[in-house]
């Protein structure tokens, strides 16, 4: 994605980190992360397998001693690759091993902090609220909430080494509300817009407001509107190759819960001025499995479309890293 000399120098200036730009050495450690399946989504009906449109597959919760594991709010995934980002600014990698189609274990796990443009970590810059992130052809794009960044990273080239990249972004995407920026990233992967990064803010106005989308790329620039209904707020989005859109949507009330579902956009209608809509795959609340989901990744299984799911526990002994696996019936 070309940037303009100004944009970049910008960005470039937000992503430093005061003093040298010497090289620094990456320092990834290694997690010890236990699973526990999760072999019914709704407990009260721990045969059935079909939700909506979606076939229920399996899930873990997922705990870890580390003071740095929690907090995964972006995540891609390709066959048993699993890449994800905390909300305080760390990668985290691994490989999901499932036996007779279904998870049952993360192991080989991985954690490493992001590193800005200098190569200290993002986070001591105040770019650490890294709430999305989407991998296409070899490059992962991350959304920084608080500030309203999005930045890039060789990740075929350099993995967790890689230092951010700006990417520049439309002046109605810095004013977003400072707590309800940009959660979920995509590259589209078919169509007119194939290749343009994609990116959705989680509540761009007020309740059941329309909230505001950007497409960013050459040539294909442009806002768009996504509805919003019953107050949940986009917490992510992924692309079927089709380039239909999903988008995985949340509430959270103290005195009742949490709630998530995933809605279903048909690519055609993306394109700039739009306001979009769709039918709904799934919808669940505390009577399932679920926690604060906010990370939604999309792969293909032996012609199967899978969708996997993660949830950001905040750090709270309250709540959980719940990673859940479906199947697009």
């Amino acid at each position: 994605m070309r940037l303009t000399r100004r944009a970049a120098l910008a960005g470039l200036g937000a992503l430093a980190w005061p003093g040298t730009a010497r090289a620094i050495e990456q320092t990834r450690f290694s997690v010890a992360v236990s699973a526990r399946p999760i072999t019914a989504f709704e407990p009260r009906s721990p045969e059935r397998r079909r939700f909506g449109a979606l076939q229920f597959r399996g899930g873990l919760v997922l705990s870890s001693n580390s003071p740095r594991f929690g907090g995964l709010s972006g995540l891609w995934r390709a066959g048993g690759d699993i890449v994800a980002v905390s909300d305080r600014g760390d990668w985290l990698t691994g490989k999901l091993v499932s036996e007779r189609g279904r998870p049952v274990a993360l192991e080989d796990v991985e954690m490493a902090a992001i590193l800005g443009f200098s190569g200290r970590p993002l986070a001591r810059s105040g770019l650490y609220d890294t709430e999305s992130l989407c991998i296409a052809d070899g490059v992962a794009y991350v959304g920084i909430e608080r500030r309203h960044e999005i930045v890039r990273f060789d990740w075929a080239g350099q993995g967790m080494n890689a230092r951010a990249r700006p990417i520049s972004l439309p002046l109605q995407a810095k004013r977003l509300p400072r707590n309800r920026g940009l959660e979920a990233l995509g590259v589209m992967p078919a169509g007119p817009l194939k290749g343009a990064l994609v990116a959705v803010a989680e509540r761009s106005g007020e309740e059941n407001e329309p909230t505001l989308g950007f497409i960013l790329g050459d040539g294909s620039a442009g806002l768009f509107s996504v509805a919003r209904h019953d107050g949940y707020d986009i917490t992510d989005l992924a692309f079927l190759p089709s380039g239909d859109m999903l988008l995985l949507e949340r509430w959270y009330q103290p005195m009742r819960g949490v709630g998530m579902r995933i809605r279903r956009i048909a690519g055609r209608d993306l394109k700039a001025g739009a306001l979009l809509d769709g039918p709904y795959l799934v919808e669940a609340d505390l009577g399932y499995e679920i926690d604060n989901m906010e990370g939604l990744s999309v792969h293909l299984e032996g012609g199967r479309t899978v969708l996997t799911l993660i949830s950001d526990d905040n750090f709270s002994f309250l709540q959980r890293t719940v990673l859940l696996e479906f199947e697009l019936a």
